[in-house]
């Protein structure tokens, strides 16, 4: 029996295939939309539509952008140096932690399994642009992930040979966490990490 109008099944039906939108979440959301003020609303409409249509990838470091290059490109302030991450949401994430350097998104990391390979990521966008910029710094940083140490790997190996600087993000405990709770698996990376003070 249908206990709603087929206009709030279909938008229920929408919302259900965003990530962690479950059908009580779905309704409660069409609820909030139908309280909401009618201006408020199209405007949050119009701004959906506005995201498809301008957003898109910066042509020198394929992170999220409204412009051709990204604000991150067009920087001219920024540190000559390189992180190289697996998503634009790890762009978001270094910002937030204050690095200054610039990026380069790779589009995924190597994983087999899902038949992503090296011709899939960026990796020779990065090898071409990293000819052209010359920076005094490569930082991997893609997650610690098997795949994301498998690309890591892929990627020092390659960087090491044209003779570029190539760090990797350090791993670890993280910061707040109690040593006897910590897995073995990272204490292990932690202890491999460890740095001279």
């Amino acid at each position: 029996m249908e206990t709603y109008p087929p206009i709030i099944n279909t938008i229920i039906e929408q919302l259900k295939k965003l990530p962690g939108i479950g059908t009580k979440s779905a309704e409660r959301i069409v609820e909030f939309f139908l309280k909401m003020d009618e201006n408020d609303l199209v405007s949050f409409a119009d701004n959906l539509k506005k995201l498809k249509q301008n957003v898109k990838l910066c042509k020198n470091c394929f992170s999220i952008s409204q412009n051709d290059l990204c604000y991150v490109c067009s920087d001219a302030m920024r540190e000559k140096k390189i992180a190289v991450v697996e998503e634009y949401k790890d762009v978001i994430a270094m910002e937030k932690a204050g690095f200054r350097g610039r990026y380069h998104v790779l589009g995924g990391r190597i994983n087999p399994l899902e038949k992503i390979g090296v011709d899939n990521l960026t990796i020779k966008d990065l090898l071409e642009r990293l000819d052209r910029e010359k920076p005094d710094e490569v930082i991997i940083a893609t997650n610690p992930t098997p795949e994301g140490e498998t690309t890591a790997q892929y990627l020092i190996e390659i960087l090491k040979a044209q003779k570029y600087s190539v760090s990797r993000i350090a791993t670890g405990i993280p910061v707040g966490a109690e040593i006897e709770y910590t897995d073995s698996e990272t204490l292990r990376i932690s202890l491999e990490n460890r740095r001279k003070t």
